[in-house]
């Protein structure tokens, strides 16, 4: 099937930041018109993965009109649809909160089009069919990234801008080094012509090359353990805006390519890569949770956070049964929602406190006069944690299940126990902000950044732990889909 459909939800916040580009004079224009466009985007991304879904088959535009692989694909099947409706929905209420908050950064005149860059070159990223393409996506990311971060109101946010980017070119030259791998050995870099033609000749001399760089540069831009080390700066500096969506969303870029890899690109070498993903995954859970357990800092509590929550996604597809790769989306989902929602709250308390920060040391106590915040901080809280009825309760029980049918005992119970580590630190947050007397003499100011786009999140989140069932069956759809390479290898190429 062919439709421009596809092209939508990256077109329209493309197009969306040029014209914030025209508007920059008035700033309520253009953060309006900003949010039109990105609400714009997610009601177009929600329309391709239905249609995706309806036809069973997935959405492919053929630059050019150049038949693959000799031209430029965007594919929207199953997986990739549903991972630009997860994108677009945290991004959207992302630019919600931009909107309600208090930081300087948010009224400069490149804001809004750097983050709807941001919002284009994401979705992008998920997509193309192409290799080289959705390195080009990947490298807007980071430009968009960079920049946002360095704006941003704290000091620090120049140097953490630095140690991403660099970082970063880390990453950008081993997936150089893969893709040049691919195409010397291969002469394609379409993911379907590289599927069919690597199962056919698998001895090629700079495969294992290829597998070895690929790998490690999705394992820096998931920032898995040990590749973690630019993560916590770069998100407790950056504006809590885009701290959410680096944290939540950003890092799933790395997710999305293992799941490529071990699915569809090189799923005859997949077992020893999915013993790898285990063994990080696990090690993520276990320093992670330690980490977030002993830190001082709310926003670098959640970063933390975020290495062990990547684990349990590796976990998943490390053990590569259909019920651990449907464990593995739905973890995925509602860790987006939770993660960004809960860096929004901590957002909030910062911009409430004297100093604009989230050091515990300073905004210790001033929870007492924040009721709502404490609500929706204790609910998301409950999430990560995995306790009913939030949708990460759902996540943990179909990631345990599946560790049990697989009879993955051992790695089951360092898992579970790891588990133990998200209550702790959670609760640990919660008792120091709102459950400690403030410091004498510090009083919450009366005003804030917005609640909004925190509460809509964790009220999807909730939503999708009462009624779980349709994110149950699009992962069940997505599950199945990607089980057959073959189908989409068909697709693409045609025959």
């Amino acid at each position: 099937m062919s439709n421009e459909l596809v092209l939508l939800p990256i077109i329209i916040p493309l197009a969306g930041a040029a014209v914030a580009i025209v508007v920059r004079r008035n700033h309520r224009v253009q953060a309006g018109w900003s949010f039109v466009a990105m609400l714009a985007a997610l009601l177009s991304s929600v329309a391709l993965l239905i249609a995706v879904l309806d036809s069973g088959q997935p959405i492919i535009f053929q630059s050019g009109a150049w038949p693959a692989p000799f031209g430029i694909s965007l594919v929207a099947d199953a997986l990739s649809a549903l991972m630009a409706v997860m994108y677009q929905v945290v991004l959207a209420a992302g630019l919600l909160y931009a909107l309600g908050c208090r930081d300087k950064c948010v009224q400069y005149p490149g804001f809004f089009p750097l983050f709807l860059t941001l919002a284009a070159s994401l979705t992008g990223a998920m997509l193309t069919g192409d290799l080289f393409n959705l390195f080009v996506f990947a490298e807007l990311v980071v430009i968009s990234g960079t920049v946002l971060t360095a704006i941003s109101d704290d000091k620090s946010g120049v140097e953490a801008a630095f140690k991403y980017f660099f970082i970063s070119l880390i990453a950008s030259a081993l997936l150089l080094i893969a893709i040049g791998s691919l195409y010397a050995s291969y002469g394609t870099l379409n993911m379907a012509d590289l599927a069919r033609r690597i199962a056919a000749e698998p001895d090629r001399p700079l495969l294992p090359i290829a597998l070895a760089t690929l790998t490690a540069a999705f394992l820096i831009k998931a920032a898995v353990f040990p590749f973690h080390f630019w993560q916590p700066d770069f998100h407790s500096a950056s504006p809590t805006a885009v701290s959410a969506m680096l944290s939540s969303v950003v890092v799933k870029i790395g997710v999305y390519g293992l799941l490529r890899m071990t699915t569809l690109i090189f799923v005859g070498q997949a077992g020893p890569l999915r013993e790898l993903l285990v063994v990080l995954g696990i090690s993520g859970i276990l320093f992670g949770g330690l980490a977030a357990i002993g830190t001082y800092h709310a926003k670098r509590m959640l970063a933390y956070s975020t290495l062990g929550q990547i684990g349990f996604m590796l976990v998943g597809i490390g053990w590569g049964t259909p019920l651990s790769l449907m464990a593995a989306l739905v973890f995925a989902f509602n860790h987006a929602l939770l993660k960004s929602a809960m860096l929004m709250l901590a957002g909030n308390v910062a911009s409430r406190a004297p100093i604009k920060t989230a050091a515990f040391d300073v905004i210790g106590g001033l929870g007492k006069t924040l009721p709502q915040a404490g609500a929706l901080f204790l609910l998301g809280g409950m999430g990560l944690a995995g306790l009913p009825p939030m949708n990460g309760f759902l996540s943990k029980y179909l990631l345990f299940n599946s560790g049990l049918s697989a009879q993955e005992f051992g790695s089951l119970a360092l898992v579970a126990g790891g588990s133990v580590f998200t209550l702790i630190y959670v609760a640990r947050a919660f008792q120091k902000i709102w459950w400690t007397p403030p410091a004498e003499g510090v009083k919450a100011k009366p005003y804030g950044d917005r609640l909004i786009a925190p509460a809509l999140l964790i009220g999807l989140a909730l939503l999708l732990g009462l009624w779980g069932e349709p994110l149950l069956k699009v992962s069940q759809a997505v599950v199945e889909w990607i089980g057959t390479p073959a189908a989409y290898i068909r697709a693409v190429l045609g025959g």
